[in-house]
């Protein structure tokens, strides 16, 4: 609640952005913090300074969203602990359908190039429009057992860090948030043809790079033990491409 200072004239000094202990993070140092910034009314803010590094606690809540989405392709942890711990954003569930969608269509594209069928009538048969469905639920089950080798892997590896459901959650949230490198899939989409296998290879680095960064940012780990997570996890993801390949099943 705001705190008022009379006598001698003094500015009347507001306390915003107050929480419990812990609400935030400094995005240099990762330590807690109880708030972002104060205003000392008339329009004069101050960012608060982190206990533990003696830095600006955020400096990115006075960056333009355009800044900090630059920020973040370019995978800076300071960018990504001010998206996952300092600003409320609950796109994480659309955005991966939506990037799922772009995924799904894409292979459902290259399923039709790769059909002998030119029989334009059968483009539209309920046949085609179930190869969509089926190429968006292994899309989705891929992409369920890749998440599930991570959370194997760093809970066997470090169980200390996923004690509380909430670490889960806020894991699985960070995940799914650095999944929008998919987003480059829509290019694809929209020029169809135009796209290379090199170009979806370096669409699927640049979102493995990304998750990497958002394991080590959301539990404060060094380099090295995300990247042992993603192998786990791509080794699952395979494991669950070949199964539907031994079913006949294009994937």
């Amino acid at each position: 609640s705001p705190t008022r200072k009379r006598g001698g004239g003094a500015e009347a000094l507001t306390g915003i952005t107050m929480a419990a202990l812990g609400a935030y993070r400094c995005i240099e140092c990762n330590g807690e913090a109880a708030e972002l910034y104060r205003d000392y009314q008339r329009g004069v803010l101050r960012i608060s300074i982190c206990k533990s590094c003696q830095k600006p606690v955020d400096k990115y809540i006075e960056y333009d969203p355009v800044i900090i989405l630059i920020n973040a392709v370019l995978c800076k942890a300071q960018a990504y602990r001010h998206i996952l711990f300092n600003t409320k954003i609950n796109i994480h569930g659309k955005l991966c359908v939506f990037c799922l969608l772009c995924e799904a269509y894409l292979r459902w594209l290259q399923l039709q190039d790769s059909s002998q069928n030119t029989d334009p009538d059968d483009l539209i048969r309920y046949a085609k429009e179930w190869d969509f469905y089926r190429m968006f639920g292994i899309a989705s089950l891929e992409q369920t057992s890749f998440f599930i080798g991570i959370f194997i892997t760093l809970w066997w590896m470090t169980p200390e860090m996923l004690k509380r459901k909430s670490d889960f959650i806020l894991l699985l949230k960070a995940l799914l948030l650095s999944t929008y490198g998919k987003l480059l899939l829509i290019p694809a989409v929209i020029w169809e043809h135009d796209y290379t296998p090199l170009c979806l290879a370096f669409i699927k680095v640049f979102v493995l790079i990304s998750n990497s960064q958002a394991i080590r940012v959301t539990l404060n780990l060094n380099r090295i033990l995300p990247w042992f997570a993603i192998i786990f996890g791509l080794i699952l993801e395979n494991g669950v491409v070949c199964l539907f390949q031994k079913m006949g099943w294009d994937v």
